[in-house]
């Protein structure tokens, strides 16, 4: 097929430029002043000083650990969750159940997942009040501090729930790329558990096709910021939060220390890769120790039952939470230990929109102008490497997850401060673009693999009747590829709505979002508000996935052969 379409080849450097460009400024506008050098607050000479006052901060190091252990704990389980799941129950009815329960999970942003499980396991909480006082005695909550516990337990928890269906969805699309339904049916031929024969033949090749999904998964958990406000411990609190602390302190001065913190903190995330490094090469060495010594391991069925378990509480506590955020949301008098409210009302909402309408109409633009530029990206890159023949080597794909590995908030406070200096701050502009670098390297993921497998037959059939490149994108590919594209796009509006930490920065409060409103509310105790904030933040990207499943099958309903 001659010719091709003219701003495909423009596709790939732009996608880099806005994937890179804005890490490289903010990591440069994040170091400098971390060193002292800030000529706009009088810093006009590098110096380590930050650094040392840092070092001073009382339980600085404590915060520093506590993330670190937040992020390998956090990615231990809900990654063994997962493949003790996939190993337990792949090619059954209970594998195909649990997908469908859990693939809506991914839309749930994971703050109104936290308010979720904070709702349900609080003193005051849900499952207290179910039990209470039948079973506990109790008529007033007890005293204890389950949410914001200093060992972080209830935050763990929070993330483990969340990132339980992110590396469940990743693995499943990486199972194709592996023979698996022969493999493990080899093992089992062969005597071995099905445990034994998941770890020993197919584990390792399915690990590296996810494995820098995984490390996303480390460095999102010791970087969050706004599950640790929600749930996190307060003294002293997680690194990411006393960052924020310092950012939003009234004496300007302040900035150097918080700069020098966000290298701490890309530093702190540099450890816990190591780390989970390390954990690679020990569990590598036990699983080889384990095959060379002939272990079988054929009665596996409490592991097997302890990953279903797990998983099946993943999916009812972010069903549950989400529901007790809507009961909360128009709830009158709901008072310990009534297991329901005494009474419904729509009051809470009617007082609430008329502040929800800034923020929501932010969140809708920014999202869906930031998912429409990633998605024409994506279309036109992958279009490019369609003409070209050229895939996407593995440090292609470093490069479209290195956003995601590194630490937000390293590379945000320098952005910050390039866009103040540009005279981009608060700017919606500035917002979208800070949103895209996000929602991008999503709408890739989503969209590639689909791409990918098209039928390239269609477009030589298209060829042959004389269509240009661009005709046959528009004409041919595009339609096929619908349901993929709405999908993706989806996953994209998902992700941009569930920003916090670059709205708060960007936007310095002028721009806010239902998800920066919905994380405010955390320090109060309004439940009400709390419940119509979150449940609506939680929602959103529910409609996105509706209208993804929806408008295909409209558009497509007198063709049976798009409607698969």
């Amino acid at each position: 097929m001659a010719g091709g379409v003219p701003v495909a080849r423009l596709a790939p450097p732009l996608t880099l430029l806005i994937l890179l460009g804005p890490l490289t400024f903010g990591l440069a506008g994040t170091a400098l002043p971390a060193f002292g050098f800030l000529p706009d607050l009088g810093g006009n000479h590098l110096t380590i000083a930050p650094f040392a006052e840092l070092a001073a901060v009382p339980g600085i190091w404590r915060s520093a650990w506590l993330s670190v252990v937040i992020g390998l704990v956090t990615t231990l389980v809900a990654l063994g969750a997962v493949a003790g799941f996939v190993a337990s129950d792949l090619g059954t009815t209970g594998f195909a159940r649990m997908r469908r329960m859990i693939s809506p999970l991914l839309s749930v942003p994971h703050a109104a997942a936290a308010f979720g499980l904070a709702f349900l396991i609080a003193p005051s909480g849900l499952l207290m009040r179910l039990v209470s006082p039948w079973l506990t005695g109790l008529e007033r909550p007890p005293d204890l501090l389950i949410v914001n516990d200093p060992m972080a337990l209830t935050m763990m928890a929070g993330l483990i729930v969340k990132e339980i269906p992110f590396l469940f969805l990743v693995t499943l699309a990486a199972l194709p790329q592996t023979r698996h339904a022969e493999t493990m049916q080899l093992g089992r031929s062969l005597g071995y558990g099905r445990m034994a024969t998941f770890a020993f033949l197919l584990w390792p090749p399915l690990y590296r096709q996810i494995r820098l999904a995984v490390f996303a998964v480390v460095a999102y958990a010791t970087s969050v910021v706004d599950v640790a406000l929600i749930l996190g411990p307060h003294l002293p609190p997680t690194l990411p939060v006393r960052l924020i602390d310092w950012m939003n302190d009234p004496d300007l001065t302040a900035r150097f220390l918080a700069s020098a913190g966000a290298l701490l903190q890309l530093a702190v995330t540099a450890a816990a890769l190591v780390a989970w490094v390390g954990l690679e090469r020990i569990g590598g060495w036990l699983v080889r120790l384990t095959r060379d010594r002939g272990l079988r391991l054929r009665r596996d069925w409490p592991v097997r039952l302890a990953s279903r378990a797990v998983m099946l509480a993943s999916v009812a506590v972010v069903f549950g939470g989400l529901a007790v955020l809507a009961l909360w949301s128009v709830s009158g008098l709901w008072q310990f230990p009534d297991a329901l409210p005494s009474a419904v009302s729509l009051r809470s909402w009617m007082q609430a929109l008329p502040r929800l309408a800034a923020p929501l109409a932010t969140t809708l633009a920014v999202a869906g102008l930031s998912t429409a530029i990633a998605l024409v990206l994506t279309i036109l890159c992958l279009e490019r490497e369609y003409e070209t023949g050229r895939g996407s080597g593995r440090g292609a794909l470093l490069l479209i997850y290195l956003p995601l590995i590194v630490p937000q908030i390293s590379f945000m406070f320098g952005l910050q401060v390039l866009s103040i200096r540009l005279g981009l701050h608060a700017s919606f502009a500035a917002l979208v673009l800070t949103h895209l670098v996000f929602v991008l390297p999503y709408v890739f993921l989503s969209l590639s693999d689909p791409w990918r497998a098209h039928d390239r037959r269609h477009d030589l059939i298209a060829a042959g009747l004389g269509m240009s490149r661009t005709r046959a994108l528009i004409a041919i590919r595009l339609p096929m590829l619908t349901r993929a594209i709405l999908t993706a796009a989806a996953v994209g509006f998902s992700v941009s709505v569930g920003q916090y930490l670059p709205t708060v920065l960007i936007g310095a409060g002028r721009l806010t979002t239902v998800t920066t409103e919905a994380v405010a509310l955390a320090a109060g105790g309004n439940r009400r508000v709390i419940g119509v904030y979150a449940f609506l933040q939680a929602i959103l990207p529910f409609f996105a996935f509706a209208i993804a499943t929806a408008v295909p099958g409209l558009l497509f309903r007198n063709r049976r052969g798009l409607r698969v």
